[in-house]
């Protein structure tokens, strides 16, 4: 996150000297922080509607319901509410701006494939996002992505439309900071998703381990990933603005090539760094290397 801000500090420095007008700047970080506060009090909302979930009911589900109502005692968490996807492909995820406004939907799919102590794995890693704060850090990481975008997407257009300052004075400094910021509208946007690509995959490391220390089994956890792996279809309702929110990466892109985790098979680093959850071979043997 530090590296993060120093990117924007440094973003918005060489902007600003290219434009001269360092109150463009200030527009784009207004515009931006507004976007994603907006985003930040409605995702939850958004994501649920997308993926079709229905409210689960103690009456309706007693035993599934009391499962994730005890993980939650034991985490000392609120009772988060509870939903239902129907999709046959096994994978859920937890969304919410804080423990007491915070959701988790499961699959059809999940409760069909998974026993009981790996769907408790798998509820246990959504409430460890909720105990976290990984939506917080998430949704400051999308406020930083969104602003770099922004200004390099208003940098360029100024370059093709003329809005960009002819002041003379400027000389040789100003024409290498205007080289400067053409490359940096060009890569700082890539470099920006990486980053928080990178930030994703590391939370998804840390809830894994929590929710192992939450059931004191992280056996069932690796087993579920798996399992999960060995399914080889999407969900249909799979967005890539809602990808990183899931148990695992919906699209499979955190898979080998034959979707079963297999050890001996490398991941692609290509596909890593552009992934938003790290390899579930990884995973799985961090997991079962677990001490708790």
């Amino acid at each position: 996150m530090s590296l993060f801000f120093g990117v924007v500090i440094a973003i918005g420095w060489i902007f600003s000297g290219a434009y001269g007008n360092p109150s463009i700047l200030y527009f784009a970080v207004f515009f931006s922080i507004l976007m994603n506060v907006v985003g930040y009090w409605f995702s939850d909302k958004i994501a649920l509607a997308l993926h079709h979930a229905k409210p689960v009911e103690m009456k309706s589900n007693p035993e599934l319901y009391r499962i994730l109502e005890n993980l939650s005692i034991t985490a000392g968490l609120p009772m988060p509410k509870f939903y239902l996807i129907q999709d046959p492909a096994p994978n859920a995820f937890a969304t919410g701006r804080n423990p007491k406004n915070a959701s988790v939907a499961v699959t059809t799919g999940l409760l069909e494939k998974l026993e009981r102590s790996e769907l408790e794995g798998v509820l246990a890693h959504e409430l460890s996002h909720i105990g976290n704060r990984d939506m917080l850090v998430s949704t400051v990481a999308v406020v930083l992505v969104g602003f770099v975008s922004i200004v390099a997407d208003m940098f360029m257009r100024s370059m093709w439309f003329g809005g960009m300052s002819n002041d003379d004075d400027r000389g040789k400094a100003g024409g290498f900071l205007v080289i400067i910021g053409i490359l940096l509208s060009i890569l700082a946007p890539i470099f920006a998703s990486l980053i928080h690509l990178a930030i994703s995959r590391r939370r998804e490391f840390l809830a894994d381990a929590s929710g192992a220390l939450l059931t004191r089994y992280p056996e069932g956890l690796a087993s579920a990933l798996g399992k999960i792996a060995s399914y080889g279809r999407p969900i249909r309702t799979a967005t890539n603005a809602t990808a990183h929110l899931f148990f695992e990466n919906p699209f499979g892109a955190d898979r080998d090539g034959d979707g079963i985790p297999d050890h001996k098979q490398k991941t692609p680093w290509i596909v890593k760094i552009f992934s938003t959850h790290p390899p579930i071979e990884e995973r799985i043997k961090i997991l079962k290397n677990l001490k708790v």
